[in-house]
């Protein structure tokens, strides 16, 4: 939890962009320590520093703009309105938040479903072809396809800041 060292030499380099692999429960003091030292440098990471809990663990330090953070996946557009009927619903039935990928779960569960009943199999010989062949289906994410290597099509990223202690999304890349 003590990165004067690493920050020291840092700033002697004058970094426009720090980038952090870790989790908010580390980043929040890396932050607290890099506003102790002078370091205004961007703060860049993952979905682990991307949560609501980042400007309270960096003790309010974060200035507007300087955190970008990024969550695998993205949803706009129509599909913004099947996500928020999902959210609706789970919350109503559940009582708590839907949490970060729980949407994307949902739809990669359904997906493999879809393709076991065209399949009229459970058997993975028999379903996984069928799998690979999706290309139409509607998520609560979206409409989910896959390429030849059966990578998603037209997968997203969302990018994220903070201003006045809040996170704030920039854009959804694809």
């Amino acid at each position: 939890t003590d990165f004067t060292a690493i920050l020291t030499s840092l700033k002697g380099k004058k970094p426009d962009v720090v980038f952090f692999g870790g989790m908010d429960a580390v980043a929040g003091p890396m932050l607290r320590q890099m506003k102790q030292l002078g370091i205004e440098a961007k703060f860049m990471g993952g979905d682990g520093i991307c949560t609501a809990e980042l400007p309270k663990l960096s003790a309010g330090t974060i200035s507007d703009s300087q955190v970008v953070c990024a969550e695998a996946g993205g949803v706009e557009g129509e599909s913004k309105k099947s996500l928020d009927a999902f959210k609706t619903k789970f919350k109503d039935k559940y009582k708590v938040d839907v949490q970060i990928y729980a949407p994307y779960v949902y739809d990669a569960v359904n997906v493999m479903v879809d393709a076991m009943v065209k399949a009229k199999s459970a058997d993975p010989k028999v379903y996984l072809p069928v799998l690979a062949k999706t290309s139409d289906y509607k998520g609560v994410t979206g409409t989910i396809a896959f390429d030849a290597k059966g990578d998603i099509k037209n997968g997203a990223l969302t990018l994220y800041t903070y201003k006045g202690g809040n996170r704030e999304q920039i854009a959804v890349v694809r």
